[in-house]
């Protein structure tokens, strides 16, 4: 079962994404779905930004992954949108990055399909103006701990 959460700005979203960011754990993989625009960079600069990422974090839209560093856990951020054909990660060395020691964010998964590792957290962002919906759907053991541990409540 899905949870579901309105997210008005980005205020709620940057407290939204330091409550995730408490449970997701090395080895989690979190694909992030949603329509152009519809906020996926914007959550992952968030939750990068609560672990303390102090470098400027870019949209890989062109590189197709940029690495980060949360204390001594490695952190990968895809964005496959520009990605002309699955078979193109295989030269990325894609398997490379998903390990038990990394926590990899990928943003157009679909993209990626038939390449990519299964996810252990889906979250699936659409606009619900004058925000945004954020769903967050559990496909594993490890993203049904994350969403038994994930204790997030909006201040008012």
């Amino acid at each position: 079962m899905p949870r579901r959460y309105d997210i008005p700005d980005e205020t709620v979203l940057d407290e939204f994404a330091k409550a995730l960011g408490r449970v997701l754990q090395p080895g989690c993989i979190v694909y992030l779905s949603g329509a152009l625009g519809a906020g996926k960079t914007a959550l992952v600069r968030s939750l990068l930004s609560s672990w303390g990422v102090k470098e400027t974090i870019k949209s890989p839209t062109y590189t197709l992954v940029e690495s980060y560093w949360y204390g001594e856990i490695p952190v990968y951020h895809f964005d496959l949108y520009r990605l002309g054909h699955p078979e193109e990660l295989e030269y990325l060395g894609i398997r490379d990055y998903f390990n038990k020691q990394a926590i990899c964010l990928v943003e157009w998964p679909e993209k990626g399909q038939g390449y990519l590792p299964a996810s252990d957290l889906t979250i699936e962002i659409t606009f619900q103006l004058p925000g945004r919906c954020i769903e967050l759907h559990a496909q594993t053991t490890c993203g049904e701990d994350c969403l038994r541990d994930f204790c997030y409540k909006p201040t008012e």
